[in-house]
């Protein structure tokens, strides 16, 4: 079997091009894949995680796959953060510093997950200045989308992550997805609400609302990254089944896509051109924190 890849950007169409490639190959077992990448003239990195998870899936399917064709200038940086090396090449350093490597974790490996968020993601120089307290509740809001997935999703087949640094676009992408049940199903089963997958997304999003039951404390990742999103002039994608959800210049669109993607993907986006710093209306004292 041989399937055609187009450009894989980090937009709606983006995504649109990965959930087709779940559509057409969703039910394959035992299959020789080939994905010819010949026409994918520009892979956005943070993208790795979705296309990784997918091809994750694929695997444990018990099927054969290989990527070939792939253009000079995509290998070097799917080469450079590690993704290729899953797929029979070796990884290339990363001199310039500008990837967030590709990684899949376990559900027990919240601590490592942490870890790995602080020094290839929060702690980069590219990331905008923030006062202490907002620099925990962003670490903790990135954190979450981990947790979610581990108490939500049920994924039995591992969380995916990925970013990017754009000096020239000025922008730092990271993206993490999961192979679960997706947020409309979760949201149907804990609050009996029916919504189109779009909406489930929304819902998510606000601070009062959250599926997290007893003592765990939830429903403020998302609202907050949202907010920071706004201030830094970032943007926010969220994937789930077939919902499709974008905030950006402070204002949220939201669509259904052709066909679900079989779990959740968040991708955010922050804008690193900007010369300002941020804090909370009540910064925590060092204390507080450390």
């Amino acid at each position: 079997m041989k399937i055609s890849l187009p450009p894989i950007h980090h937009n709606k169409e983006g995504f649109g091009a990965l959930v087709s490639l779940h559509k057409q190959t969703k039910d394959c077992f035992l299959e020789n894949m080939e994905i010819d990448m010949s026409g994918v003239e520009w892979f956005d990195a943070d993208m790795c995680a979705i296309f990784g998870a997918l091809l994750y899936r694929l695997g444990n399917s018990v099927n054969d796959v290989s990527l070939t064709n792939i253009p000079g200038n995509v290998e070097k940086v799917l080469s450079k953060n590690g993704f290729l090396s899953h797929y029979g090449r070796e990884k290339v350093p990363d001199r310039h510093k500008t990837t967030i490597a590709y990684k899949r974790f376990d559900v027990e490996d919240e601590r490592y997950f942490s870890e790995y968020i602080k020094e290839e993601f929060i702690n980069r120089s590219e990331v905008p200045e923030m006062s202490l307290g907002l620099l925990k509740k962003f670490h903790e809001s990135i954190f979450e989308i981990f947790s979610n997935a581990v108490l939500h999703s049920r994924t039995e087949l591992g969380i995916f992550s990925c970013g990017q640094f754009y000096p020239t676009r000025k922008s730092l992408d990271f993206t993490v997805a999961d192979l679960g049940v997706g947020i409309r199903e979760n949201i149907r089963e804990h609050e009996e609400i029916n919504l189109s997958p779009e909406d489930a997304i929304d819902w998510a999003t606000q601070s009062s609302n959250t599926t997290k039951r007893g003592n765990v404390p939830g429903g403020l990742g998302l609202k907050l990254l949202c907010e920071f999103i706004d201030l830094n002039g970032g943007r926010i994608l969220i994937v789930s089944d077939a919902g499709y959800w974008e905030r950006k210049d402070s204002q949220t669109e939201k669509t259904t896509l052709s066909c679900p993607f079989p779990g959740t993907a968040v991708s955010v986006e922050i804008n690193t051109g900007g010369t300002g710093s941020y804090g909370l209306e009540s910064d925590l004292t060092e204390e507080d924190i450390f």
